[in-house]
């Protein structure tokens, strides 16, 4: 955290030794004017704001230079250096290698990460007294490891710097004999010291120093070959020079100058990295503790590691700060999941798991004469950063039109409570407010306005607005309730597979805005599972559910259902598209930054989407899948399986990126409700090689294999849709058999899609 304890360092060129103390000296600097020259990676438009308002702070003197890299756990979006390392004795420009001082980034990348590490073997207890790691302390009011973490030890934020220059030892004995600043657990403060002694307890615990155990255990095992204490000659070059000491320029010396007395090597600060080795470890964190399969920590030691715990100063983690009145770097479009911290040179880190993103900024803002500040910046880079990646869906892109291409139109929206803004406004209350637009009239799809019926819907009103139902005794707007209304306005969020009826209700009331000559406008969405894939039997339109000849994975959005149901069924509608701004083919719903709201009753998370379209193929036979749990779509059972032997014979099977574990459960609803049922949960481990329509054909194989007589295989086609796939299950063929059935028809609606197509 960027704080005063860690104010006034000198470093200077030299190594540092017990024979040179860290004192502050005054140092005359001549400050040259700051310009903005650093290479750059190709521009991204949707990080132009970003690079505003960094070229702003270098021209005000915030800082000399900075590197900055914005990411997800399986990719980089922004890698940008800004500016000049160094502004004296020489200008040097800002470079994406360049080295930083991460000063207290050193806490939670280091200290906190190592004991994490010992908790997870056995070797440190959270709750243990700190004292039965290390005996000198045994005289204070006992404090704990976590107390430490979390900085309600009550130890104070800092000693003098001559006690660092004791060794190690002998500088506990000295913490043993201070006096607590509080009771521990009373109150927040946030101290140096407790990360030193956290630093000793993995020092006794490991028998390894600090630098060597977390090169051996973080560093090196996360790829981050240019990451820790004590940097070598070629990285100290490359380093960002911070301030003076004694004369000469700090360059690859640690800034804080108790780290400095420690000989470099402290808990609270100390590790120099770049910008690149920072993104690994904040791509390992968004994966729960691993990155191209070497693992640092169980899912279940992350999970305890970021937890929120609630302080006197607000919410932390074991050595990271959550939403603490200390993280006023802290961006306020992250989600309550995100943690991060800063340092004093000018460096900060967020890695926000709700929203699958980090951000890394590395500045050394103290150079030269220590006046710079950053830290409202980092919030605004952040905030910025954020706002580039997330997607404004159709209703974001016409609010912030301020309605104008609907202005003196009297609407019939066709939506329900799925479709919201950004901001969380739903769609309804948006266009209520909307200037000169009269919203006359509301439709809704199955499941009702709430999205949470399952059944016939009735009529009804919201606000005084009337509601009509389109899955009741109406199927499409009838001209009664077209009465006066020059436009449809649909919005609703899809679930990317066929036999979900949202688009069928979308042509039909297409084909009756054509007739009636009203505009039809489709306010787009995501497809919740990625716009590239196309899978499954390409079927014949039977009716309302398998309403137009698509494959079970499609891979569009519903603007672009809509311009090809247009062109397919000539319905010669006046037919226009809000598009979403940043919305990539290859982007699941959880990229996006928007929150899921449940389309469906039982589609409640983005996970069971995913599975939909494998585990719904089977809804039409005589297994339950999951309806009336607390997890549909992610379980499949019946009364007579065997959930073991099935989840044996589906790993035989093979099918890539999914895992099976047997399960019981008992559905409180719909089919075999309230009947026990062996079965088997179903998990998705690698989205890339997921293909649920070859699952879902592989539990059918698994079904009719094990249950010949029991299971219903002919109803199978209800939603697979297709006679000559049906027959192949029946008859025990494979899943590459059952497949080839419908492969050879892809390509040629694969070809027609693709002028339909509206983002890349």
């Amino acid at each position: 955290m960027l704080v005063a304890c860690h104010g006034g360092a000198r470093v200077g060129a030299q190594r540092p030794t017990p024979a040179a103390p860290a004192r502050a000296q005054a140092a005359r600097v001549e400050v040259r004017e700051i310009v903005v020259a650093a290479p750059r990676e190709a521009i991204d438009p949707r990080f132009s704001t970003v690079d505003a308002a960094i070229e702003e702070a270098i021209g005000t003197g915030k800082m000399p230079g900075c590197v900055v890299v914005v990411g997800r756990h399986d990719e980089v979006l922004l890698r940008r250096a800004y500016g000049s390392k160094a502004l004296v004795p020489e200008q040097v420009p800002m470079t994406l290698d360049t080295v930083f001082d991460l000063a207290s980034l050193t806490k939670p990348v280091a200290t906190a990460t190592s004991v994490m590490i010992l908790v997870e073997r056995g070797r440190i207890d959270l709750d243990a007294p700190a004292a039965r790691y290390v005996p000198e302390l045994a005289r204070l009011p006992a404090f704990t490891v976590r107390q430490l973490l979390v900085h309600t030890s009550g130890l104070p934020a800092a000693t003098p710097v001559s006690d660092y220059a004791l060794d190690r030892g002998a500088l506990m004995q000295r913490l043993g004999q201070l006096t607590l600043k509080h009771q521990p657990g009373e109150r927040f403060l946030y101290t140096d010291v407790g990360f030193v002694v956290l630093e000793e307890i993995v020092r006794r615990r490991s028998g390894r120093d600090l630098a060597t155990f977390t090169r051996e255990e973080i560093f090196e095992p996360l790829g981050m070959s240019e990451t820790g204490f004590l940097p070598g000659p070629a990285l100290r070059a490359r380093a960002a020079p911070t301030e003076q000491r004694e004369g000469a320029w700090m360059q690859g010396d640690v800034h804080d100058p108790r780290a400095f007395a420690l000989h470099g090597v402290a808990g609270h600060a100390g590790v120099f990295s770049t910008a690149d080795d920072l993104s690994r470890y904040a791509r390992a964190m968004l994966a729960k503790g691993v990155i191209d399969g070497a693992r640092v920590l169980s899912e279940k030691t992350f999970d305890a590691f970021v937890a929120r715990r609630e302080t006197s100063s607000g919410g932390r983690a074991l050595g990271w700060d959550k939403d603490s009145r200390f993280a006023s770097h802290r961006s306020a479009l992250l989600s309550p999941r995100a943690f991060g911290h800063g340092g004093f040179t000018g460096t900060a880190m967020w890695i926000d798991p709700g929203k699958d993103l980090f951000v890394v900024f590395l500045s050394n803002r103290v150079h030269p004469d220590g006046k710079g500040a950053v830290n409202p910046l980092v919030a605004q880079v952040a905030t910025l950063a954020i706002d580039g990646v997330e997607v404004k869906t159709g209703i974001d892109v016409l609010r912030a039109e301020s309605f104008e291409r609907l202005r003196g139109s009297r609407v019939g929206l066709v939506t329900n409570a799925s479709a919201r803004a950004k901001d969380g406004t739903s769609t309804i209350d948006a266009m209520k407010s909307a200037p000169g637009v009269t919203l006359a009239a509301i439709f809704t799809p199955e499941h009702g306005l709430e999205a949470a019926r399952e059944g016939k819907i009735a009529d009804g009103t919201h606000g005084g607005v009337p509601v009509y139902s389109l899955y009741g005794e109406r199927m499409s707007p009838t001209a009664s309730t077209l009465d006066g209304i020059d436009t449809i306005v649909f919005d609703l969020q899809d679930a990317g597979a066929r036999f979900y009826t949202y688009a069928s209700t979308m042509k039909l009331a297409m084909k009756v805005a054509a007739e009636r000559r009203i505009r039809f406008v489709v306010l787009d969405r995501p497809n919740p599972i990625g716009g590239v894939d196309v899978e499954g039997p390409v079927l014949e339109p039977t009716g309302f559910v398998n309403h137009h000849a698509l494959p079970v994975r499609h891979g569009m959005t519903m603007g672009e259902l809509a311009g090809l149901f247009a062109a397919d069924d000539r319905i010669d509608v006046r037919l226009e598209v809000v598009r979403m701004q940043g919305w990539r083919r290859r982007d699941y719903f959880d990229r996006t930054g928007l929150t899921w709201v449940s389309p469906s009753p039982n589609l409640r998370t983005v996970e069971e989407v995913v599975l939909y379209p494998a585990i719904a193929l089977l809804e039409g036979t005589n297994v339950s899948v999951g309806r009336g749990t607390s997890t549909p779509f992610e379980i499949l059972g019946a009364p007579f399986i065997d959930g073991e032997a099935l989840a044996k014979k589906l790993e035989s099977l093979a099918p890539e990126g999914v895992a099976f574990e047997p399960v019981t459960f008992t559905p409180s609803s719909a089919v075999h409700k309230g009947k026990k049922c062996g079965g088997v949960r179903v998990r998705v481990t690698d989205r890339a090689r997921f293909a649920p329509v070859r699952t879902g054909v592989a539990i059918a194989i698994a079904l009719r294999e094990l249950h010949p007589n029991e299971w219903d295989v002919d109803h199978v086609d209800r939603l697979l849709a297709s006679k000559a796939a049906t027959a192949a299950i029946r008859e025990g063929k494979s899943v590459a058999a059952v497949e080839a059935t419908w492969v050879a028809a892809l390509p040629a609606f694969e070809a027609k899609r693709s002028r339909f197509l509206l983002y890349p």
